[in-house]
């Protein structure tokens, strides 16, 4: 491991790779030949070192703002992604949660409007959607499938072959990479890599961020345990920033005034033993 780390110069994260591939093949040949098992024994002794944790990337909501104006809604294409990833955000879904989507699936009443997705596990969780977004899938739906030839079992995103055709992930994956560079020349603090799943994390921040308790967070992820969503329980600079602040605004009536003005030449000289003398 250190030989890995040190002249070979891999990560964290590769070096586990490798060690779990030479357990797994040392296992093997202790099957195969009895005479392995001491070797590997050994290997097994050899302790993980756990990479450091890594931070969410995400979106900041001007970042956000800017990355989703960036397809072309003139085109059918660009307003089918558009609507794509507004959708993606607005529920945090998982891309095969969107890909999976059908007609079925949407619930576009105007007053409570949602979305019923199935996620790991073969789960169904509702997720509420924001009027505009609503709109926006209504505006879709009109377009993609008129109401003369819509089946309840269609795909609501699908490509080129037809309804009943999903698109793909690598569809979805290259068509947000163009947008995250065309956007980051806009906005060059937007992660050189923006992917679909960056989505998810943007919007768990952002109802973080906002004050949504994080059970609550959890449960619309679809997480089945919270302590996975606990990786978006670290603070950013500016929720340190807003909650000093406030910690500072109460602090104002706690802490005494200033006895003397530092700025009085005269004065700090008598306290420092050096009064002038005339």
């Amino acid at each position: 491991m250190d030989w890995l780390e040190k002249v070979r110069n891999c990560s964290r994260q590769t070096q586990l790779q490798r060690l779990a591939a030479i357990r797994s093949f040392v296992r093997y040949g202790g099957i195969v030949d009895l005479r392995v098992i001491a070797i590997q024994a050994d290997v097994e002794r050899i302790r993980y070192r756990k990479p450091p944790p890594a931070l969410v990337g995400y979106l900041t909501k001007e970042e956000l703002s800017i990355f989703l104006a960036q397809p072309n809604c003139k085109k059918r294409t660009g307003f089918r992604n558009m609507v794509f990833l507004v959708l993606m955000y607005d529920t945090a879904a998982r891309c095969q949660e969107m890909l999976d989507l059908r007609i079925q699936d949407l619930v576009l009443h105007r007053t409570s409007p949602c979305v019923y997705f199935t996620g790991k596990g073969n789960k169904t969780r509702v997720v509420p959607i924001l009027p505009k977004t609503a709109e926006h899938l209504r505006s879709y739906l009109k377009k993609f499938h008129p109401a003369e030839n819509r089946k309840r079992d269609d795909y609501v995103f699908y490509a080129y072959g037809g309804p009943q055709r999903p698109m793909s992930p690598d569809t979805v994956a290259a068509f947000v990479k163009k947008y995250g560079e065309s956007a980051r020349h806009v906005c060059t603090s937007i992660p050189e890599r923006v992917h679909p799943h960056m989505l998810r994390h943007t919007r768990a921040m952002h109802l973080y961020q906002d004050g949504v308790p994080l059970a609550m967070v959890s449960e619309f992820l679809g997480h089945a345990q919270i302590e996975t969503t606990k990786i978006y329980a670290h603070a950013d600079t500016e929720m340190k920033r807003k909650a000093i602040q406030q910690a500072a605004n109460k602090l104002n009536d706690t802490i005494p005034d200033v006895l003397w003005n530092t700025d009085d030449e005269e004065m700090m000289l008598k306290l420092r033993g050096k009064q002038q003398y005339k």
